[in-house]
C-alpha cells in the first residue's frame, strides 16, 4: 500500500538530482520565491512567510486546463477527492478533505461564503460554476474557522472570479466541444458542447464585465443503463466597479445560474424518467475603504436557491441566504498584521414551515512575521448560533524559516478548533429529521515542512490528526423498514494522515508536479474516500507557442454501499491518465486537444452509476 509513496520519493530525489546539476546554467528569474498567498491570512504574504501550504491554483494553470470543470482541476490537488467528477456531469458532487464529508468543506467566491440551506450538507453545488468564470483558485485544508466560520472544517476553496483588468474594451470567447462517453461505448460522438463569451471595459475608474455561458452534454445514463440522461446549465454574471478615489471603491456583482438534469432512480438504482432544476441568483457588493495602515472592507451578499425534483418522491425547495462579513486590516508595521471583524450569515429554507438560523460571529486574527524566521497566524472567533449559543474556537499556527542559498526550509504546525451546527436539512427536512441533533466539534493537529530551491524545486511533505466529536451521520433505525434518521454518532472519529507535493523544474520548460496523500483512521473511513492517492502531470513548454502536458492518477480501494443489500462494497483500485496539448495561433487566438483516460480503463467510481471512459476534446479561445 505504500508502493505510491516510494515512487513518489524516488521521483522527488530524481528530480532534485537534475536540478542540482543545472543549477550553474540556469538564468530564468527568481519568480516562484515572490509567489504569495492569501487565503490563510487575508493578507498577501510571501509563500515562505506562510505557516500553512497553501495550494495555489493560478490563471495560467486554469487556462493550461481549457475544457475541464472546476471540480475536475480541485480532484488533482492533494488531501482532496470530488466524488462525482468523473461519472455523469449531472451527477451530484461530494467534496472530500483529509477524511472529513462535503459539509466541512467551505467555498468562498469572490471573498464571500456561498452555500445552499435547503441543501442536505448545505454546501455550495461546484456544477453551478464554469472554469470560464475563474481567474484563480486558492486551497487551505485543515481547519480555518477562525478567519471562514461554519464549515471550514477540513479545507476552504477560495475562488476568484474573472474581472476587467486591461483599459479599453475587450472580447473573450470559449468554445468547447467533446464525446461522453463510457468505456464500453465509444461512439465518438460529440456530445458535450459548452461556450461562453466574456465582454470587459476599463476606463479611468470605472470597469465592467459581462459573461454569459452555457453547456449540454447527452450520452451518458446517470445509472449504468441505455438510457441518455441530459445535462444543460445556463450561466451568466456582470460586475461593475467604480474607484471614487486612491482610498475608497466599490464593486457590484450579480450572478445567475440554472441546471437542468435528468437522474435515475436511487433505490433501487435503475433507469427512470426523473428530473432536476436548480436556479441560483446572487447579488453581492464590496466596499473597500484603504487608510495609511489598512483598510476597511465591507461584503454583503444576497442568495436565492430553488431547487425542483420531479420523480416518484417529487420536491421543490426554495431557500435564501444573506451574508454580511465587514473587517479592519491592520497592519502595525513590517512584522504585525491584524484583523478584527464581524461575520453574519442568515438562512432561511421552505420546508413544511419557513425555518431559519443565524450566525453572528465576531472574531479577530493576527500574524506576526519576524525578521528572523518566526512567523505566528493566531486568531479566535465567537460563534453565535441563532439555536445553538455561543461557542469559542481558535486557531494557533506558527512556523519557522530557514535561508537557503536560493530558497528556503520553512517548518510549521497549528492547533485549530472548528464548531459545525446541523444545517437545517438534518434538522427539519423531509427525508430523516432529528431536531433534537447537536454541534459537531472538531480539532485539527498538524505538522510539516516545506523546501523551495530557486524557482526549480518546491518540496513539502505535512502530517495531519482531526479528531471530531458528535460527528452528524445518516443512520438506519430500523432494519426492516429501512427508516433512517440524522443522528450524532456516540463514538468520537480520529482521522490522520500525511500529503506530499512536488513541484519541480528540471530543465527549462519542462515541469513536473506531483502529490500523494494517505488518508486513515482510527475508526473507519466513510464512503468512497480513498486510503491513498497519487497524482502527478509532467508539463513541456515545446516553445513559445505550444505546451503539452501528461498526466496520471491513481486511486485506491474505497468502499461503498449496496443500497439493495444495504452491505458494504469494497471498489477496486483505478488509474487515470490524460494527455493535453495547446497551440497559439497568434496572441488572440489559441486551440487544444485533450484526451482523458486514454487507456479506456474500465473502474466504478460510485458503486451502480455510470463512469466515463475515454473521451476526446477540442477547444479554442478568442481573445480581442
Amino acid at each position: 500500500m505504500y508502493k505510491n509513496l516510494v515512487g513518489f520519493s524516488a521521483m522527488a530525489l530524481l528530480c532534485t538530482n537534475s536540478i542540482a546539476q543545472g543549477t550553474q546554467q540556469d538564468s530564468i528569474k527568481l519568480q516562484e520565491l515572490d509567489e504569495v498567498v492569501v487565503s490563510d491570512s487575508r493578507f498577501s504574504l510571501k509563500r515562505e512567510n506562510s505557516g500553512k501550504t497553501v495550494i495555489k491554483i493560478s490563471a495560467k494553470e486554469l487556462e493550461r486546463n481549457q475544457g475541464r470543470t472546476v471540480a475536475e482541476i480541485i480532484n488533482t490537488k492533494s488531501g482532496l477527492e470530488v466524488s462525482g467528477s468523473r461519472s455523469y456531469p449531472g451527477q451530484n458532487l461530494s467534496v472530500f478533505a483529509r477524511g472529513g464529508n462535503n459539509r466541512q468543506v467551505l467555498v468562498i467566491i469572490d471573498g464571500i461564503q456561498v452555500s445552499d440551506p435547503s441543501n442536505v450538507n448545505a454546501e455550495y453545488d461546484l456544477r453551478l460554476l464554469s472554469l470560464a468564470q475563474v481567474e484563480t483558485i486558492e486551497i487551505i485544508k485543515g481547519a480555518s474557522s477562525t478567519l471562514y466560520g461554519n464549515s471550514a472544517a477540513t479545507a476552504v476553496i477560495n475562488i476568484t472570479t474573472k474581472k476587467a483588468i486591461k483599459d479599453g474594451l475587450n472580447l473573450e470567447v470559449i468554445s468547447n466541444w467533446g464525446t461522453n462517453q463510457t468505456q464500453n461505448n465509444q461512439n465518438h460522438n460529440i456530445s458535450d458542447i459548452s461556450n461562453n463569451v466574456t465582454v470587459t471595459g476599463r476606463k479611468k475608474g470605472l470597469s465592467f464585465l459581462t459573461s454569459v455561458g452555457h453547456q449540454f452534454t447527452d450520452g451518458l445514463s446517470a445509472a449504468i443503463g441505455e438510457e441518455e440522461d441530459v445535462f444543460s446549465r445556463i450561466d451568466g454574471n456582470i460586475k461593475v466597479g467604480y474607484e471614487f478615489s486612491n482610498s475608497f471603491k466599490m464593486e457590484g456583482s450579480a450572478f445567475y445560474n440554472k441546471l437542468n438534469s435528468d437522474y435515475d432512480n436511487g433505490f433501487p438504482v435503475v433507469d427512470a424518467d426523473f428530473s432536476f432544476n436548480g436556479e441560483q441568483s446572487r447579488f453581492a457588493l464590496t466596499n473597500t475603504y484603504q487608510y495609511k495602515k489598512g483598510e476597511i472592507r465591507l461584503n454583503t451578499a444576497l442568495n436565492r436557491i430553488t431547487r425542483n425534483f420531479v420523480s416518484d418522491f417529487p420536491n421543490f425547495y426554495v431557500s435564501k441566504s444573506i451574508i454580511l462579513d465587514v473587517f479592519n486590516k491592520y497592519t502595525f508595521n513590517d512584522n504585525i498584521y491584524t484583523i478584527v471583524g464581524l461575520n453574519i450569515v442568515q438562512g432561511k429554507t421552505v420546508f413544511a414551515d419557513v425555518e431559519k438560523v443565524k450566525n453572528t460571529d465576531p472574531y479577530a486574527n493576527l500574524v506576526y512575521v519576524s525578521d528572523f524566521g518566526l512567523n505566528i497566524n493566531t486568531g479566535a472567533r465567537w460563534n453565535n448560533h441563532s439555536a445553538y449559543g455561543s461557542n469559542w474556537i481558535y486557531n494557533v499556527n506558527p512556523s519557522y524559516r530557514f535561508k537557503i542559498n536560493k530558497g528556503y526550509l520553512k517548518f510549521f504546525g497549528s492547533y485549530a478548533t472548528s464548531y459545525i451546527a446541523p444545517n437545517l436539512s438534518q434538522l427539519y427536512g423531509p427525508f430523516g429529521a432529528n431536531p433534537e441533533l447537536n454541534p459537531e466539534e472538531d480539532t485539527t493537529i498538524e505538522g510539516g515542512l516545506e523546501f523551495q530551491y530557486s524557482d526549480r524545486l518546491r518540496f513539502s511533505a505535512v502530517y495531519f490528526n482531526r479528531a471530531e466529536e458528535g460527528r452528524i451521520d445518516y443512520i438506519v433505525v430500523d432494519p426492516d423498514t429501512f427508516v433512517s434518521q440524522y443522528r450524532n454518532i456516540s463514538e468520537d472519529i480520529n482521522l490522520f494522515g500525511v500529503e506530499v507535493e512536488l513541484w519541480a523544474k528540471p530543465m527549462r520548460n519542462f515541469e513536473v508536479t506531483a502529490n500523494y496523500t494517505l488518508t486513515d483512521s482510527k475508526n473507519e473511513l466513510a464512503l468512497r474516500i480513498p486510503r491513498s492517492k497519487l497524482n502527478a502531470r509532467i508539463s513541456y513548454i515545446i516553445n513559445s507557442k505550444a505546451y503539452f502536458s501528461a498526466g496520471y492518477q491513481n486511486v485506491s480501494e474505497r468502499s461503498d454501499t449496496d443500497f439493495a443489500t444495504l452491505s458494504d462494497v469494497e471498489l477496486e483500485s483505478f488509474g487515470l491518465i490524460d494527455l493535453y496539448y495547446k497551440q497559439e495561433v497568434s496572441k488572440q487566438f489559441s486551440f487544444f486537444l485533450s484526451i482523458d483516460n486514454v487507456l479506456n480503463e474500465d473502474y466504478v467510481e460510485i458503486l451502480n452509476y455510470t463512469t466515463k471512459g475515454r473521451n476526446f476534446r477540442i477547444g479554442m479561445r478568442l481573445k480581442i
